[in-house]
């Protein structure tokens, strides 16, 4: 490293110089900032605004970094190299461990995206922190040094003179740098930029702990917030910092520390990082640029005349809004129509004292008259449309589409949005690929800084190398040794655009189906290839990752490729067999052939003993069936025969009741019919009433009512119907006999006056 050439005076100078070239930008961008933040409606600013940057800045921000990107870490050149693959995938381990880990890379992103937003340039700052740990023990030579004798101090116990330091983790943070603390050499392009420098704020210990004592306490802490403190809360600001300017020297290769506080250099070092280019900062994210220098336009300026109308329109529209009221006179003798306005609500009636008089002046158009305020409504909705136009002018100088806003017409074809989304799309392509060469610049520093300073032991602990295949795990000694070799810059490391923004998943999807649909098309080319001409597989398999690598979902397979790639380029170098004798091959086929003949035949007699094999087993199953069968139907009809005498045994009951039913019916009958004959008419009916009674006990008795189904049953029921009509007609009689009991008799006498009879 060159000694430095620079004196604390020339880098004042240089600093002063930067200053004043660009006070005029911070003063924009403080203005824009506060426009963003909407000061002036803090401030009770009665003039209405329309924050149309507000709004822009969240539109445009999601489509250039929505989240952390997804590195990629590959060989610089695609070789066969399984040491390199392995390196490769430690290395973005690494990285995506120090993404995930710890969140100074997604704040640094956002925040330098912000500040591109609003003044045109955000800057972010990388850094190598180890993180000691003091542990118990000696050396790893056993023999504990001490470099000044003098430094040695008796009161320190002998466990605390023993403790080692150690390293207990390592990280490569990213710091963001706020727009006001960076700066660099005045240039017209950042090729010519040969020094960067950033303010860093320290408190008294830190400067202490940086610089030592005797230069900790020299530096003043005399440097306040820039921020306005007006509006807070001063006490919060007593403990105040002093500013230390951190210098890259590109020319010498120096990083300077200076105060101009305290106006002196505090301290000098060679470089401490190491990387390529030197400076610890990627380019920052620039808006517009010219040839001249590397001031920056923020994308505010080139649509401040529409924002500024846009507000004009908007502070007319609010008092267009005030003056659509109504107002007007009335005739002060009809006080009652004050209350109309204030009280004629939910159809209320308002009452009229003298309404002759006031019908006579013709109502409420004669005592009322009102301001027209169809003007006010007309010019309301011309504001609306210019102010829509001067919208859609900001949107077409931002670039803007209304599909990104949110806003499509529900009438056009999917086609129509397609093609806006993709035209819109294309607008933010410049502005999203300056976003991906930021980020990949910060992830290259972060690479550089794991493998020259990170230990091993950090690199195989962030990289889980123990999760990886055994085949991986033998080539890790070796991609370690590549990973620090500081000669072999063998590495690549990319960051995709799409990997920082939101991702559509059916296009997620269908690159996938994409890629499985040209991976099988591949395959089924290769076998016969394989086949034919197996020393054309290697090259097969190189156009093959080749086409893989186009697929971010391909690259996880790059090492299976590999692999796959090498086993048969081994195979391919393996020496084939001599071609063999025409005559040979004849005989050799021949003989094939009959033995294929002699195969076949013996495949048709097996086929054939197998089914006849097959047709006597069913057979014989068959027969097993059909003797089962017979067994079943001779027991099914021995239990109809046992069920058959059960029912006749059970018929032959029944007829029994039956007939002592039919018997008793017939013997009631007859003694009926005796004790009509030989008692008379009225003791005839009263036994055939009791033989009708012992009769229909009788029927209870031998369970007449449940013989619903015998075939018996007809002739009872014909003997019922002859017993109730013979009933019936001994009934008639016995009423005429008592009807000529009851006539009146007269006597009969002969000629000589003696009774001979009644009539």
């Amino acid at each position: 490293m060159a000694d430095s050439i620079h004196t604390y005076e020339e880098w004042y100078k240089k600093i002063g110089q930067y200053d004043r070239a660009f006070k005029k930008w911070e003063a924009r961008t403080d203005r824009i900032v506060k426009k963003y933040r909407d000061d002036d409606r803090r401030q009770n600013n009665p003039n209405a605004r329309f924050n149309i940057m507000w709004s822009n800045v969240q539109t445009i921000t999601p489509a250039i970094f929505a989240r952390l990107p997804r590195p990629d870490v590959s060989r610089r050149f695609r070789d066969n190299d399984p040491v390199g693959r392995v390196a490769s995938m430690m290395l973005e381990r690494a990285l995506e461990y120090e993404l995930e880990h710890y969140t100074d890379y997604k704040t640094a992103m956002q925040s330098s995206v912000f500040d591109r937003l609003m003044g045109g340039r955000g800057t972010a700052w990388v850094r190598y922190e180890p993180h000691i740990a003091a542990r118990p023990g000696t050396p790893e030579d056993g023999i504990q040094v001490t470099e000044d004798i003098d430094d040695y101090d008796e009161s320190q116990s002998e466990q605390d003179r023993n403790m080692v330091e150690e390293i207990e983790y390592e990280c490569a943070p990213v710091d963001y740098v706020h727009w006001r603390d960076f700066g660099h050499t005045y240039a017209r392009t950042w090729e010519e930029v040969t020094a960067v420098w950033r303010k860093v704020y320290m408190n008294r210990n830190a400067l202490v702990e940086r610089f030592g004592e005797e230069v900790g306490y020299q530096i003043p802490l005399d440097t306040k917030p820039e921020q306005n403190v007006k509006d807070y809360d001063k006490s919060a600001y007593e403990a105040n910092q002093a500013c230390i300017y951190e210098i890259w020297d590109k020319e010498t290769g120096k990083v300077i520390w200076i105060s101009k506080s305290l106006g002196k250099v505090l301290d000098e070092k060679d470089d401490p990082l190491e990387l390529e280019g030197f400076f610890p900062c990627p380019k920052p994210l620039y808006a517009t640029l010219t040839t001249e220098n590397l001031e920056p336009i923020p994308d505010f300026t080139m649509y401040q005349d529409q924002a500024r109308e846009l507000d004009t329109l908007a502070d007319r529209i609010e008092g267009l809004i005030n003056a659509l009221k109504v107002r007007g006179v009335y005739d002060a003798s009809n006080s009652e129509l004050q209350r109309l306005f204030s009280e004629g609500e939910n159809n209320t009636l308002i009452p009229v004292k003298n309404w002759q008089a006031f019908a006579e002046k013709q109502g409420m158009r004669g005592a009322i008259d009102l301001v027209d305020i169809a003007p006010f409504a007309v010019a309301l909705q011309q504001c609306y449309q210019a102010m829509d136009q001067v919208k859609g002018q900001i949107y077409e100088i931002m670039g803007i589409a209304d599909i990104q806003r949110g806003q499509t017409d529900p009438n056009e074809t999917l086609g129509a949005q397609i093609i806006k989304s993709n035209n819109a799309a294309g607008r933010l392509k410049t502005m999203q690929h300056n976003v991906v060469d930021f980020a990949t610049k910060l992830l290259q520093f972060k690479a550089q800084i794991i493998c020259k300073h990170f230990t091993p032991e950090s690199i195989l602990k962030m990289s889980a190398a123990d999760q990886m295949s055994e085949q991986d795990k033998m080539l890790i000694p070796q991609a370690i040794e590549m990973l620090k070799d500081p000669n072999v810059g063998n590495f690549r490391v990319e960051v995709t655009s799409d990997s920082m923004i939101f991702q559509d998943e059916q296009q997620e999807k269908a690159d996938r189906m994409q890629f499985l649909q040209m991976a099988g098309g591949f395959f089924q080319n290769i076998v016969p290839l394989g086949q034919t001409a197996p020393e054309l597989v290697p090259i097969a398999m190189e156009m093959l990752k080749f086409a893989t690598t186009a697929f971010k979902a391909g690259k996880q397979l790059e090492g299976q490729i590999d692999e796959t790639a090498n086993k048969l380029a081994e195979l391919a170098k393996q020496p084939r067999p001599p071609a063999p004798n025409p005559e040979l091959l004849k005989i050799q086929a021949q003989a094939q052939a009959r033995q294929a003949e002699m195969q076949m035949q013996a495949q048709i007699d097996q086929a054939k003993l197998q089914a006849e094999m097959q047709a006597e087993a069913n057979k014989q199953e068959m027969q097993a069936r059909e003797n089962q069968y017979r067994n079943q139907l001779e027991h099914e009809r021995a239990m109809a025969d046992k069920a058959a005498e059960l029912e006749l045994e059970k018929a032959k009951i029944e007829a029994e009741k039956s007939k002592d039913l039919l018997l008793a019916y017939v013997d009631n009958a007859t003694k009926i019919e005796t004790a009509r004959i030989s008692q008379g008419i009225s003791d005839g009916t009263m036994a055939y009433s009791e033989a009708i009674s012992k009769a229909d006990n009788l029927q209870d008795f031998v369970g007449y009512p449940d013989m619903a189904n015998h075939p018996l049953k007809p002739v009872l029921d014909n003997m019922n119907m002859s017993n109730q009509q013979m009933t019936q007609m001994l009934m008639a009689l016995v009423q005429q006999l008592n009807e000529a009991q009851n006539r009146p008799k007269q006597v009969i006498r002969d000629e000589n006056g003696k009774i001979v009879g009644v009539k």
